[in-house]
C-alpha cells in the first residue's frame, strides 16, 4: 500500500498519536539517533525509524525497534506484505548525507528512505533535512544546488554554521558530541501541526 493510501485511510488525529518518521543516513552521527527520537517523543511524538542501507551499519536496530515500538525499516517490503509503519505526518531526515540529498532533489528513489521522502513530497507531508558532512563534500554544486531546490519546495533544511560548523574529511566523528539535537527536533511541526499539512 502506498504511503498516500495510508495517509487516506488512516484514522483521524485524534484517535492517534502524530507519526514522525525519523530517517538516518549513513554517517557516524546516525549512531546518535536514539537521542531525537527520545527528544521527538517528548515532545508527543509517536516515532518510526527508517534507515539506508548503509545508515543500517551505524544504529543499534534493537535497541531503536524498543525505543520507539516500532520495527527499523530499511529495505522495500516485498509484494503483499502488510505495512509493518503506521502513516507519517511529518518526516525528518537526520542525518542527511550528500548522496541522500542530492538524489532526493532529482526523484531518485532507489533506497525506502528515498521513496518515502519522494512520495511524501508529493502528498505534502512536511519535511525536515539535516544534512551532516564535511567541507569538500558540501562544496559539490550538485549539492548545494539540491539543498537550495529542496528549500524553493518547501522542505525545512537546516544547513550551515549556524547550526553545525562542517568539519574537515576525516574529522566527524570528532564532532559528535556538539551537534544541536534539541535545534533540530525544535525544526519540526507541532504534531497538530503536522496533521492539519498532511
Amino acid at each position: 500500500m502506498s504511503l498516500e493510501a495510508r495517509v487516506a485511510g488512516s484514522q483521524p488525529a485524534r484517535a492517534r498519536r502524530e507519526v514522525l518518521y525519523v530517517l538516518a543516513c549513513g554517517s557516524p552521527l546516525a549512531r546518535g539517533v536514539g537521542r531525537l527520537v527520545e527528544l521527538a517523543q517528548q515532545d508527543g511524538w509517536q516515532v518510526c525509524v527508517v534507515t539506508t542501507p548503509d545508515g543500517a551499519k551505524f544504529i543499534d536496530r534493537p535497541a531503536l525497534a524498543r525505543q520507539t515500538g516500532n520495527p527499523v525499516r530499511t529495505h522495500y517490503k516485498n509484494p503483499g506484505d502488510v505495512d509493518a509503519l503506521p502513516p507519517a505526518d511529518a518526516m525528518i531526515v537526520c542525518p542527511a548525507t550528500v548522496n541522500t540529498i542530492t538524489k532526493w532533489a532529482v526523484g531518485i528513489a532507489d533506497t525506502l528512505a528515498l521513496g518515502l521522502l519522494v512520495e511524501a513530497q508529493g502528498l505534502g507531508v512536511p519535511l525536515v533535512a539535516v544534512p551532516y558532512t564535511n567541507v569538500a563534500m558540501a562544496a559539490h554544486p550538485a549539492f548545494r544546488a539540491a539543498l537550495g531546490q529542496l528549500t524553493d519546495w518547501g522542505v525545512t533544511v537546516l544547513f550551515g554554521d549556524h547550526v553545525v560548523p562542517l568539519h574537515p574529511p576525516g574529522s566527524g566523528e570528532r564532532h559528535l558530541h556538539t551537534f544541536p539535537w534539541e535545534a533540530v527536533v525544535a525544526a519540526l511541526p507541532g504534531p497538530s501541526a503536522a496533521t492539519s499539512a498532511a
